[in-house]
Order: C-alpha cells, then sequence, then structure tokens
C-alpha cells in the first residue's frame, strides 16, 4: 500500500492515511485502542465502481447498504462512522469498515476490480 499522505484527528489515538490502489485513492484510518485499520466504504465502492465522481459512489454505496440489510446481511450493522477528510478538505463523518467488513462489502461486487483489491488489502 502507498501511503500519500498522512493527517492526524483530533483523537490523538487515530491517524488517517490516503492510500492508493489501481490510481484510486482510498482513506484508511488506524485506530490505536482498537489497534485495526478503518477503510473508508464509499472510497472502495468507488474503486469497485470505477466511479470518477464522489457523489456517484455514496449513491452507489447507499443503494447497496439498504438492499444488504434487506437481504439480512450484517455488514451493514458492523459498519461505523469516522470523521475523514472529505473532497472539500473538511473533516465529515464517513462509514468506515474494518478489514473484515470491507472483504464482505467486496464480495457484494460483481467487478473485475474485486480480487485485485482483495490481494492489495492482504498485502
Amino acid at each position: 500500500m502507498a501511503i500519500i499522505t498522512i493527517a492526524t484527528n483530533d483523537n490523538m489515538s487515530q491517524e488517517t492515511q490516503i492510500q492508493l490502489f489501481d490510481n484510486a485513492k482510498i482513506r484508511v484510518i488506524w485506530d490505536d485502542e482498537l489497534e485495526k485499520y478503518f477503510f473508508s466504504v464509499v472510497d472502495v465502492v468507488g474503486t469497485l465502481t470505477e466511479s470518477a465522481e464522489y457523489q456517484s459512489a455514496r449513491n452507489y454505496w447507499k443503494v447497496l447498504k439498504h438492499r444488504l440489510v434487506k437481504e439480512g446481511s450484517e455488514t451493514v450493522t458492523n459498519c461505523n462512522q469516522l470523521k475523514l477528510p472529505a473532497p472539500d478538505g473538511k473533516m465529515r463523518l464517513t462509514d468506515v469498515a474494518d478489514l473484515e467488513g470491507i472483504l464482505r462489502i467486496i464480495q457484494s461486487f460483481p467487478s473485475k476490480k474485486a480480487e485485485p483489491l482483495k490481494r492489495w488489502l492482504a498485502a
């Protein structure tokens, strides 16, 4: 994973990184207390759908969330919201999931990028 920028959140136990996968930016936050990474769901969805626009990825995630809840999936329940830098530079609440949750979300996509993204996350 190539880190291109690092910013510290108000909570000093969390560090935000923006990482590149196939030229797509994915926001990642490390939580010292929980000792795990959380990934921006919208960024992962945008990568899988190859959406150039942030709003398109948000809309796709909104529809997918609804479908997963309807199917009884606990994946959405396990998503949290954390403040991450938004495209406008402000810190905004964003749906995030840990590695296990992100892998489950990726499984929901019929994308040719799903397998390469899973391998990237495992590295």
